[in-house]
């Protein structure tokens, strides 16, 4: 008979102790070359591995990297690959903000890194709150971090008025279409993940341009994996953004409401069935009926001029009260869903079974040739 590992023996693989996360960034480059080198400078020496991506960027930023790195890269002795820490990445096309990124996440999961930071290259975000944005991940809080530039007032008298109000108008959005209610600044670029997260993804889901925060926050819905906040500033300076609020806000509700009906259909009828289920189904239908029932007798009335039936009036507005007060049962549930159990947590269990298991073919081949 083969031996294995003895109950007694599993609290010993609990107890080994962590090792230290590693962490990758991730940088898409594109007309931010005149601002590329201060942000390298000032990423902490605690990152392990900074992936520069250049989306054929037409200032050639991937190329002015690689010509600054011999004077400015130097190898570390806490990278595991022993390589230079900076690696530049080329798109022979432009893919998009989240193409690019998909890009150096990929390259990060390959070498594996457990925690991979994306940050622009523009230098609006401070590179030395990094250690702070990935220590939720680090302490297993987490398995995804954002930065929220709302959280201070103070720094909101940074930030563009335009960005504040279109950020505001569409970031209810944002929470309807990913379930995140508690994330305050959906469309903050500056996030950390850990591997866990990222190992679950299907990159070629995930929309490659502007929307791709949201997108990526909306996959993390679909796979429960735990997501908090962090205070950040940001600066901006003269740099001018490829993003039109205004335009941004006719273009992209139609992509959160498709978000949405996929997120209710997959989490509430699909992989599940309870009280908020009930509450949508009764809800909106209802909530419908009486809106097309009443503003149609509203249209009757208007265009006749005859006053509408007191049962008629009844009718449109029970029916509406009723079906209101279900679709508000079912947001509260929603809200009070938000995952709570990081998804790292049973990465790390598993490893240790994959460990405990390792061990335990190790000692029966030592038996065996013994």
């Amino acid at each position: 008979m083969s031996p294995t590992v003895d109950e007694k023996d599993t609290p010993k693989l609990n107890r080994m102790p962590t090792p230290r996360m590693t962490v990758a960034v991730v940088i898409p480059c594109f007309k931010c070359k005149s601002q590329i080198a201060e942000v390298l400078q000032r990423i902490p020496r605690r990152v392990d591995r900074i992936f520069v991506v250049d989306d054929a960027c037409p200032e050639g930023t991937g190329r002015f990297v690689k010509s600054w790195l011999p004077n400015n890269d130097h190898r570390d002795p806490a990278n595991a690959h022993g390589s230079n820490r900076i690696q530049v990445l080329f798109h022979t096309q432009n893919q998009g903000v989240g193409g690019a990124v998909m890009t150096g996440f990929r390259a990060a999961l390959q070498e594996g890194y457990h925690i991979v930071v994306k940050i622009d290259g523009d230098g609006q975000m401070l590179p030395e709150l990094i250690p702070a944005l990935t220590q939720a991940i680090e302490d297993g809080e987490a398995d995804y971090v954002k930065g929220n530039r709302f959280y201070s007032p103070e720094d909101l008298n940074e930030m563009p008025w335009v960005r504040v109000i279109g950020n505001g108008a569409l970031s209810f959005f944002a929470k309807l279409a990913t379930g995140y209610w508690s994330c305050m600044d959906p469309h903050n670029g500056f996030i950390a993940v850990h591997r866990a997260a990222l190992e679950r993804l299907n990159f070629d889901h995930i929309e490659k341009r502007f929307f791709f925060e949201v997108d990526l926050l909306f996959q993390m819905s679909l796979q429960r994996a735990k997501v908090v906040e962090m205070p950040q500033a940001s600066r901006y300076r003269d740099e001018r953004s490829n993003l039109s609020v205004w335009k941004s806000l006719f273009t992209l509700p139609p992509k959160y409401l498709s978000r949405l009906a996929r997120r209710l259909f997959y989490t509430y009828f699909l992989r599940d069935f309870h009280y908020g289920s009930l509450a949508i189904l009764a809800g909106a239908p209802l909530l419908s009926f009486a809106i097309f029932f009443g503003g149609y007798h509203w249209y009757l009335s208007w265009a006749h001029a005859r006053t509408a039936s007191a049962g008629t009036v009844m009718l449109s507005a029970l029916t509406f009260l009723v079906g209101f007060q279900f679709l508000l049962s079912a947001l509260q549930h929603d809200v009070a869903s938000q995952p709570q159990r990081p998804l790292q947590k049973t990465w790390r269990q598993t490893r240790l079974s994959d460990l405990g298991a390792d061990t335990a073919k190790t000692e029966a081949e030592r038996a065996d040739s013994a």
